[in-house]
């Protein structure tokens, strides 16, 4: 098992932009992911399976809903925080991310957000804790890009609501113990419904045989005429808007996220040309290898500074989805060409899960797709510089 050696590069000195907090949260975060992520994952990776082990570690460093309020039992950090830690747990892996992504951005944001006071405070602390895990289904197997065309509803009977259809593509769906399920109503209207493991005709089946984010569970969310406790509907928000409004959130964490895993591999190509000899000299002595690490370290410190942007305008509330899209489709198209770049580099132990990169490189191409595919963001920029949808 190789030790852990990452140096995190900081080119244009951007820690002179956080604060005490911000360094000590993502300190913290490096160190657990160096001690209890960095071991493992590769192992995880090769058999394609989520270590469990390590939901309590997520929780321990704030992973789950950092910036939720203490009195539901969050962290309450702001969102440069947020994105630090998921900077931090990307650079260990994307999967691990996906995992924490999900219960923050998409489990315990809609809640908080959209909830009942009395669903906070039922479900918040344990999700905070890792005790309970959740997923969100939105994504239908017809219905990927154009989340409005979703057929999955619920109708009225009085007492309860009767829920069917499927969501497929649903990270942490085969352990999740509640899923954020968005449905429609009779009139067509798209809600959200807090359901829970071990109600009757509701099943999520593991989607197997996966070469991108092979150390997180993947599934889908089927429902079989589910009875759902009318209590168990968010009532604050309807509409599109509302899973968007979780997206927003999920895509700027992604926008972090994707820098670590490219920071990992910069400094994984970086440590190999120093130390592989061809031509009775470090390959980092010839030109062309220079050419792709000084163009990696450029590429990553403009994906810090807008990420950091990104974060003072969240925490000011004047980000809009339309910056968060352009963040995380750069930083992400940023993150999988360093990934590519680095491998060649290494040459062919550049394939080997002795090294990280190709195992980042995979992942990437999901984090790529997935929260709005690489070209949907594209046409979210258009959109909003042109004012004329293009989809």
């Amino acid at each position: 098992m190789k030790p852990d050696l990452f140096q995190a590069p900081d080119y244009f000195n951007l820690d002179e932009l956080l604060t005490d907090e911000h360094k000590m949260v993502r300190d913290a975060a490096r160190e657990w992911v160096k001690r209890e992520v960095s071991p493992i994952i590769e192992d995880a990776a090769q058999k394609a399976e989520f270590p469990k082990s390590i939901i309590g570690g997520l929780a321990e460093i704030g992973a789950f809903g950092p910036y939720i309020p203490e009195e539901y039992g969050g962290a309450g950090l702001d969102q440069i925080s947020y994105g630090l830690i998921m900077q931090e747990i990307e650079r260990g892996d994307s999967g691990v991310r996906s995992t924490a992504s999900v219960q923050s951005s998409l489990v315990m944001y809609p809640i908080f957000k959209y909830g009942t006071e009395e669903q906070k405070k039922k479900y918040l602390p344990k999700l905070a804790s890792g005790e309970m895990m959740g997923c969100f289904g939105l994504t239908e197997p017809d219905y990927g890009s154009n989340p409005a065309g979703m057929v999955t509803n619920f109708k009225d009977k009085g007492d309860h609501y009767l829920l069917n259809g499927a969501k497929m593509w649903i990270s942490n769906a085969p352990f999740a113990d509640i899923a954020i399920v968005w449905a429609k109503n009779e009139e067509g209207r798209i809600h959200g419904l807090i359901v829970e493991r071990g109600m009757e005709g509701f099943s999520t089946p593991e989607t197997h045989n996966k070469w991108s984010l092979r150390a997180s569970a993947t599934g889908e969310l089927i429902f079989d005429n589910v009875k759902v406790p009318k209590e168990n509907l968010m009532p604050n928000k309807s509409g599109l808007g509302a899973p968007l409004g979780c997206l927003d959130s999920a895509r700027f964490g992604i926008a972090w996220g994707a820098i670590g895993a490219a920071m990992d591999c910069y400094d994984t190509a970086l440590r190999y040309a120093k130390e592989r000899v061809q031509f009775d000299k470090p390959i980092a002595g010839k030109q062309l290898q220079q050419k792709k690490l000084a163009e990696m370290i450029t590429e990553i410190t403009k994906a810090q500074l807008m990420a950091w942007r990104l974060g003072v305008l969240r925490n000011e509330g004047k980000a809009t989805s339309s910056q968060i899209s352009m963040a995380k489709r750069n930083n992400v198209e940023m993150a999988i060409n360093i990934a590519r770049e680095a491998r060649q580099i290494l040459g062919g132990m550049g394939i080997t899960g002795e090294y990280s990169i190709m195992r980042h490189m995979m992942n990437l191409e999901s984090v790529i797709t997935y929260e709005g595919t690489h070209d949907i963001h594209l046409l979210i920029t258009g959109m909003d510089i042109t004012g004329m949808p293009a989809f």
